[in-house]
């Protein structure tokens, strides 16, 4: 019985719904069921509804509950299919309606080339060129037809699932738990892989903040590292914005959220600013009352890595509109490590680099048009840097620069700032969520991504 309850556990913690995304935290006892992750909507928006059932409530027969919780979790990833299942459909019809125009506009060509009418033909070859242009989205759309069967095998799976799991609770015996177990992990992973193609997107929206703890100084930072190895959930955590050089390490979000039982890391150097991240195993952080960037390796708790970021103001010279030293700010997405800074030679405007994680050397720079010292704070998704208004009262996100075209957009997305001050706001491609640091809350915040085919 004992086995078989652990066995259960396991299966609660790790099967999470629709996408790649991971549980960034339990549910309070009192909030019941808590959203946490992603799906996708019928009209093509990531939607965070992961969820994570309350954990903590007595029962008289614990199994009974743990079969009834893991029947719900199942029911729950039977509902993201079903969404999945809408937009692939709806996809799927325009794809079909698509190909049948390209193949009448085929014929057409073929009917007026054969002819002598050299005029139309002219005019129809123009036409035909532009079709071409339309070639690409083949491969495309014949990916959606099968994504299609294998969103209609996923639902047939979950309903069998789902039916083996309501015997069980009837019967209280007679199933292979490892085979159940195997087969709801298979579909799991299945379902990932199929919704990790839609990963990217643009941010439409961010979700009410989730307090998970309140501790430390006004100022500071706190993530979990995107590329950290399944089951490495450690928590790490950097109080105040200069002269400090202690990096606390919790082993899960759960240690984190409920004890002080701690790991403390000695930096060489005193970090400046709330712009850190851990990426990789390694901490990335600027120099204090310097434009130095240091990578250090907690494994070996050495430097393995330190360069200057040429003409990047620093020591409050080109700070985010809070102050704090928060000249240089380095984030992670989807697409790896960038620097956001700003130099006299932009007039003070924000610089956006994208570094190599090895060598710290400059990949690509982009120059924007916006101040600097006028940025609350900022984050990176997919490529696009995100500029808030402000740093305290109503905020919102308003600014956009996409380094994939280049060019900027001013945008409105409201921010709850519930504890009125942010010192440090940044996005885990890992989580899809903000990390942000909240007058000595550490608060996390979902995002909601439109998906764009590429």
């Amino acid at each position: 019985m004992e086995s078989e309850e652990n066995l259960l556990n396991v299966f609660l913690q790790l099967l999470l719904i629709g996408s790649h995304f991971t549980l960034v935290g339990p549910s309070p006892p009192e909030e019941g069921w808590q959203v946490y992750s992603s799906a996708q909507d019928s009209e093509g928006r990531c939607v965070c509804t992961v969820v994570a059932p309350q954990q903590t409530v007595c029962s008289r027969d614990a199994r009974t509950k743990q079969l009834r919780q893991l029947l719900e979790k199942v029911q729950n990833m039977s509902q993201s299919i079903e969404i999945l299942d809408q937009r692939t459909q709806r996809d799927m019809q325009f794809v079909e309606r698509m190909e049948v125009q390209l193949k009448s506009l085929e014929n057409k060509f073929k009917q007026v080339e054969e002819g002598h009418e050299s005029n139309i033909a002219r005019q129809y070859k123009s036409i035909k060129a532009k079709m071409e242009e339309l070639r690409p989205l083949i491969p495309v759309l014949e990916a959606y037809k099968a994504d299609a069967l294998l969103v209609q095998q996923f639902k047939e799976e979950a309903a069998n699932v789902t039916e083996l799991l309501g015997s069980l609770q009837e019967q209280l015996g007679g199933l292979d738990y490892q085979e159940l177990h195997s087969r709801v992990m298979d579909l799991d992973n299945r379902l990932r892989a199929c919704m990790q193609r839609l990963a990217c997107g643009k941010l439409t929206g961010i979700s009410e903040p989730i307090t998970m703890k309140t501790s430390g100084s006004r100022f500071g930072s706190w993530m979990t590292d995107p590329l950290a190895p399944a089951g490495d959930n450690r928590v790490w955590y950097m109080d105040g914005y200069h002269n400090n050089r202690f990096v606390r390490e919790y082993q899960s979000m759960y240690d984190f959220m409920t004890t002080d039982n701690f790991t403390s890391h000695r930096l060489p150097h005193p970090w400046s600013g709330t712009g850190q991240v851990v990426y990789n195993g390694s901490i990335y952080y600027n120099k204090f009352q310097s434009h130095t960037i240091i990578k250090f390796d907690f494994s070996t708790s050495l430097i393995s890595r330190s360069r200057q970021l040429d003409f990047a103001g620093y020591n409050n010279m080109y700070h985010y509109s809070w102050g704090g030293h928060s000249d240089i700010d380095l984030m992670v997405d989807e697409s790896g490590l960038w620097a956001v800074y700003a130099t006299n030679q932009n007039a003070g405007n924000i610089v956006l680099s994208k570094l190599s994680p090895n060598t710290l050397q400059i990949i690509r720079s982009w120059t924007t048009n916006h101040p600097k010292r006028s940025a609350g704070e900022a984050f990176m998704i997919c490529g696009t840097l995100y500029v808030t208004n402000g740093y305290s009262g109503g905020t919102k996100v308003y600014y956009a620069y996409s380094t994939n075209s280049s060019t900027y957009e001013y945008i409105d997305i409201p921010l709850t700032n519930k504890y009125s001050h942010l010192s440090m706001l940044d996005y885990n491609p890992r989580d899809r969520a903000l990390y942000a640091w909240n007058n000595g809350h550490q608060v996390l915040y979902n995002v909601t991504l439109y998906h764009i085919i590429q």
